[in-house]
C-alpha cells in the first residue's frame, strides 16, 4: 500500500490546525497495511475536533483492530483549507494513521450523528476517488457503508450507500468483515453479489436492493426486488454492554477536540419515553453496565490518558442503579491512586437526583457550570412531550447547585414543539428569569443561559407524523423571547438559526428523493453545513424546486395514520401502533411514567428482540416514582452536565 505523506507533510504548514492530519495518538491501535486484511476506514464527517471524541467510532476502530481477519484506520473530514489544496493537488482522502490513499481500502465505513453532515459524506467519498452513487461503482471500489443514529431513515442517502447498519455494530462488525473477507477471497466480483451476502446479515440493511414506489408526491412503499431480500430489516441489538468494554485505550489527542476527557459509556438505551427523543426511542432497552466494570474502566482510562476529567455517559446516567456509589468510587479510587481530584461529568443527570448526597460528591472536584435540559416552558407542554418535570422540580435543583456554590446555569429548551402557544414559548423564559431571581436571593452573581433550539420531529418517535413548524415561525417564536427576556438582568438567550432547523428537516423526514437534492447542494459547495459560517439555506431551497420537490409536503404537514413512511421498511424494535397511540396521548395531554418501574407498555422493543431491561437493581432509583403521570413530580428526567457541551450542539437528537 502507498502512502500520501510525501505529498502532505509540505502542505500542513499552510493549513489551520494541522495536528488535525498527522495521527499519532496515543492509544491508537491501527495495525499496518496488510492486503490478506480486510481493511476499514472508519470516517467521521466532520472534522478532526468534533469526530474524534465520537464513542461509537473509536469502539468499533478497536474491535476491529483486535479481530484476526481485519484492520482499521481513521479519517475525518479536511477543513475547507486542506481540501482546496487536495483538489488543486489531486491528493486523495486519506487515513490519519498511515496516510494511506482512502480508496484503497477495502471499506469506507461513516458514522452519522447529524443530518447536515450528508453532504461532506459526499465530499469525502468524491476525495476518496470512488463514484459517489452506488450505481456507477465498479469491483474494485471501496465498499461505502454508513451507522449511527441518522441511518434509522437511510433513504436520503440510499443511492450513495452500499449498505446501512442499524442499531449497534460490535457484534455486526466481524461478520461484516467475514462476508467481505469471502467476496475478496473470490476475486472482488460483480458487486450484487456481495450486496446480497450483507443483506442476510441481522441488522444490515442494503438499498440497492429495494425500490421505492410513488403515487404522485406520496410514498406508496419501499419492497425488496428480490424475494430472498428480507421485507423488514431488524435493529441489530447487543443483549449485555457487560460483554463489549470499550473503548479500552481511548484516543488521547495531539491537539484540542470537543469533549476532551475520558468517556465511559454506563448504560445504553433509555425508557423515560420522552416523545421528541429519537435516541430515547431507538435504542431501547435499557442494557447496564456492571457497576465494577464501569470503576475499573475509569480507573484504567485516567491512568493510561493522564485525564483529570471522566464523562459518564448515557441518555439519563442518573437512572444508572449504581451511580452514587460510582460516583463515589471513583472519587475515591483516584484519591487512592494520587491521581488528584477528578472532575466527574454526568451529562444526564435527573433534577430529582440532583440530591445534597451527589452534589457533594461531584463538588469534591472543580465545578463548572450546570446544564438542565426541561425541554419545555409549561407544565403543559412537559406533559405533551412526556418530559414530566414541574416547575418546583427545577427550582429546587437550581437551588441546590447555588447552595453547593455553582453561579453558572444553562438550560436547554426546544420551540416549535407539537401545540405550542405563544404562552408556552414565553414560560422558557420565566423559568429563567425565576432561576436567575434564586441566586441573586442567595448572593450570588447568578447568570443563566439559554439555549433554544428548534424541533425537529424524527423517524420512530411518536411525533414522526408532526409538521415541523415553518423557519418564519421558529424566528418569530424566538423573537418573543428576545423581547421578553431582553431586560432581563443575567439572562444570556442563544439559539439555533431556524433556517438550519428546516435543512436538517428535510434530510431527516426526507425519501429517496431527497438523495438529488443533497448532491445538487454538495455540487454547489455546501459542505460542513453545521457550522454557521458555511450553512446557507438558498443552496436547499432551490435544489428543493429545481427537483420538483415541495418543503411543506417533506417537512411542514401533518402526516396521517395509515401514510407509508420512507423508514417502514426498517424496524428500531418499536411497534408503530405503539408510537401511534403515544403520539395521540401527546395530543390529550397524557404523560406516563418510566416502563422499567410500571407494567410494560408493549413497545416491542423487549419482546421483539426477547432482551429485558437489564439493569443492576430491582428498584427504582432513588428519588424516581412508580405512579401516574400526575404523581411524577419529582420523577422527571433533566439532563445535568457538569462540563461544557459540544459548541452548537441543540437539543434535538
Amino acid at each position: 500500500m502507498t502512502t500520501v505523506w510525501p505529498s502532505l507533510e509540505p502542505i500542513l504548514p499552510s493549513v489551520q490546525k494541522p495536528a488535525r492530519y498527522i495521527g499519532c495518538e496515543d492509544g491508537a491501535a491501527a495495525k499496518p497495511p496488510d492486503p490478506s486484511l480486510v481493511s476499514w476506514l472508519m470516517i467521521y464527517p466532520d472534522t478532526y475536533e468534533i469526530g474524534l471524541p465520537n464513542q461509537g467510532l473509536q469502539i468499533l476502530y478497536e474491535i476491529a483492530n483486535e479481530l484476526d481477519d481485519a484492520r482499521a484506520d481513521r479519517a475525518y473530514a479536511p477543513w475547507v483549507d486542506l481540501e482546496a489544496e487536495m483538489r488543486s493537488t489531486g491528493l486523495p482522502l486519506f487515513s490519519v494513521e498511515h496516510h494511506t490513499p482512502a480508496d484503497e481500502f477495502d471499506l469506507l465505513a461513516f458514522n452519522l450523528s447529524a443530518e447536515l453532515t450528508y453532504t461532506n459524506l459526499l465530499n469525502c467519498v468524491d476525495l476518496a476517488r470512488v463514484p459517489v452513487r452506488t450505481a456507477d461503482r465498479r469491483p474494485e471500489h471501496p465498499l461505502v457503508i454508513a451507522g449511527g443514529h441518522c441511518t434509522y431513515n437511510p433513504e436520503p442517502l440510499a443511492d450513495f450507500l452500499d449498505a446501512v447498519v442499524l442499531g449497534d455494530g460490535e457484534e455486526v462488525i466481524a461478520e461484516i468483515t467475514r462476508v467481505v473477507g469471502e467476496w475478496k477471497a473470490t476475486g472482488r466480483g460483480d458487486r450484487t453479489e456481495v450486496h446480497l451476502a450483507l443483506s442476510r446479515l441481522e441488522g444490515v440493511y442494503v438499498p440497492s436492493l429495494y425500490e421505492s414506489i410513488y403515487d404522485g408526491p406520496a410514498l406508496v412503499a419501499t419492497r425488496p426486488i428480490r424475494d430472498d431480500v428480507p421485507e423488514i430489516v431488524e435493529k441489530r441489538t447487543v443483549a449485555d454492554l457487560g460483554d463489549w468494554p470499550y473503548p479500552k485505550n481511548q484516543l488521547v489527542p495531539l491537539t484540542e477536540v470537543v469533549h476532551d476527557r475520558l468517556s465511559v459509556e454506563v448504560f445504553r438505551g433509555c425508557t423515560r419515553g420522552c416523545r421528541f427523543c429519537q435516541a430515547g426511542m431507538i435504542t431501547r432497552p435499557v442494557r447496564e453496565r456492571p457497576a465494577d466494570q464501569v470503576r475499573t474502566m475509569v480507573a484504567k482510562g485516567l491512568e493510561r490518558s493522564g485525564y483529570d476529567e471522566v464523562s459518564l455517559t448515557s441518555l439519563s446516567t442518573a437512572d444508572f442503579s449504581g451511580i452514587d456509589g460510582v460516583v463515589k468510587g471513583i472519587t475515591d479510587d483516584a484519591a487512592d491512586t494520587g491521581c488528584g481530584p477528578v472532575t466527574v461529568a454526568l451529562p444526564s443527570l435527573r433534577v430529582d437526583a440532583f440530591g445534597v448526597k451527589l452534589a457533594t460528591q461531584l463538588n469534591q472536584a472543580r465545578r463548572a457550570g450546570l446544564t438542565f435540559a426541561p425541554e419545555a416552558g409549561t407544565w403543559r407542554m412537559r406533559q405533551i412531550i412526556n418530559k414530566l418535570i414541574r416547575e418546583e422540580d427545577l427550582y429546587e435543583a437550581v437551588d441546590a447547585a447555588y447552595e453547593a456554590g455553582w453561579q453558572r446555569v444553562k438550560l436547554y429548551f426546544l420551540t416549535g414543539l407539537p401545540s405550542e402557544t405563544d404562552p408556552d414559548t414565553l414560560g422558557i423564559a420565566e423559568l429563567a428569569k425565576n432561576c436567575v431571581a434564586l441566586g441573586k436571593s442567595k448572593g450570588r452573581k447568578a447568570s443563566v443561559t439559554v439555549s433554544v433550539g428548534g424541533f425537529v420531529p424524527k423517524p420512530f418517535t411518536p411525533f414522526q407524523w408532526f409538521g415541523q413548524n415553518t423557519s418564519e415561525e421558529l424566528q418569530r417564536k424566538i423573537n418573543l423571547l428576545r423581547d421578553d427576556t431582553r431586560r432581563a438582568n443575567g439572562v444570556n438567550l442563544k439559539w439555533h438559526d431556524p433556517k438550519a432547523t428546516l435543512a436538517e428537516g428535510i434530510n431527516s423526514r426526507g425519501d429517496r428523493r431527497i438523495g438529488r437534492v443533497i448532491e445538487r447542494v454538495w455540487r454547489a459547495g455546501g459542505t460542513f453545513q453545521e457550522w454557521s459560517e458555511h450553512f446557507d439555506i438558498d443552496r436547499w431551497t432551490e435544489a428543493m424546486a429545481a427537483e420538483g420537490l415541495d418543503i411543506d409536503w417533506y417537512v411542514h404537514r401533518h402526516r396521517h395514520e395509515d401514510e407509508a413512511l420512507p423508514w417502514d421498511h426498517l424496524s428500531a424494535g418499536l411497534h408503530k401502533d405503539f408510537l401511534w397511540q403515544d403520539w395521540m396521548d401527546a395530543l390529550d395531554e397524557v404523560g406516563l411514567p418510566d416502563c422499567r418501574w410500571t407494567p410494560c407498555y408493549d413497545c416491542g422493543a423487549c419482546t421483539g428482540y426477547g432482551i429485558e431491561h437489564r439493569v443492576a437493581s430491582a428498584l427504582p432509583p432513588a428519588g424516581g416514582s412508580q405512579g401516574t403521570a400526575q404523581d411524577l413530580g419529582t420523577g422527571g428526567s433533566v439532563p445535568v452536565q457538569l462540563l461544557g457541551s459540544k459548541p452548537g450542539a441543540g437539543t434535538t437528537p
